[in-house]
């Protein structure tokens, strides 16, 4: 016959148990919510991308994945790119150019800008057949900024100090423990200026201008949208219903009906801490991402 002290082993061994269970579940949900990209239930003949947030590697490869899918798939007619964005990394902003780009040539492509389509953000919307702006949207920061932290003087106070054995006089350019030479601002100038041309050159050859047209333009200056269609760097102004319209009339398609790809979104699980994926952990916690941490020559308005 149970005694009263069975129970209470049996409650504890239950108790255990369920709570070890949980937390193996909890563990393993981020790796049961995959990140992979669906197609929407339905079918469309316009495809809408979404370019949300500052451009890194992460938000660039989903792009440039759906603009190639959508690009090869046949009852798309037409691709509306909706940009959000301050612009990001110099080298994903021009990759996400490029795949626009090669979209261009199979099918129309339209660039509907929603509250900020700044920096990189303008540099995509480049890519495409045509850019429709709200009025009150904020573009242009055409232009390149490189910047890092220092903390030599904190550091000095409180006594750390850092060694360093380096191949080169620039090896280290950007340390936070010191100061920036004179020799490495040039180098780094040079860098930012050769980025910024590049940005230039693609304004240039997309609003049909010469150089010196832009150069005025280019100096980090935002504009509203309605400023932007008055300066020839947007052709239209108007938000995603009219950016879908101008996408159906150039795809040559009569009833416009929009599909889209979607990612599962991943849940923040112990799984991330105990297996050291930190960086998806802050990603998901903060909408960033960790590479934007160190120095970097971007497109993007601060």
């Amino acid at each position: 016959m149970a005694t009263r002290r069975d129970y209470v082993i049996g409650a504890i061994i239950a108790f255990v148990f369920l709570t070890a269970f949980g937390m193996v579940a909890l563990m393993f949900v981020g790796v049961l919510s995959s990140g992979d990209l669906d197609i929407a239930a339905g079918t469309g003949n316009i495809a809408v991308v979404e370019v949300n947030g500052t451009i890194d590697e992460s938000l660039g490869r989903n792009v440039i994945k759906q603009l190639d899918h959508w690009t090869d798939y046949s009852s798309v007619k037409a691709i509306v790119i909706h940009v959000n964005s301050p612009g990001g990394g110099v080298s994903i902003s021009q990759e996400i150019y490029d795949a626009v780009r090669r979209a261009r040539e199979e099918k129309p492509v339209v660039v509907s800008m929603a509250s900020v389509a700044a920096s990189g953000g303008y540099y995509i919307a480049c890519g495409g057949d045509k850019i429709v702006a709200n009025p009150g949207t904020i573009t242009g920061s055409i232009g390149v900024i490189f910047q890092f932290h220092t903390a030599k003087d904190l550091l000095d106070k409180i006594g750390i100090g850092t060694e360093v054995i380096k191949s080169g006089d620039l090896k280290d350019v950007g340390s936070y423990a010191r100061g920036m030479t004179e020799k490495e601002g040039s180098m780094l100038r040079a860098v930012v200026m050769d980025s910024y041309e590049q940005f230039v050159e693609v304004v240039a050859k997309a609003r049909s201008k010469e150089r010196d047209e832009v150069y005025p333009l280019a100096d980090g200056s935002i504009f509203t949208g309605l400023m932007a269609y008055n300066l020839g760097l947007v052709d239209t102004l108007g938000g995603m219903e009219e950016a879908v319209n101008i996408a159906a009339d150039l795809g040559g398609v009569d009833d416009p009906r929009i599909v889209r790809q979607y990612e599962r979104k991943r849940i923040l699980s112990l799984w991330d801490l105990l297996t050291g994926d930190a960086g998806a952990a802050i990603d998901r916690i903060t909408g960033t991402s960790v590479e934007n941490f160190g120095p970097q020559v971007l497109y993007l308005y601060k």
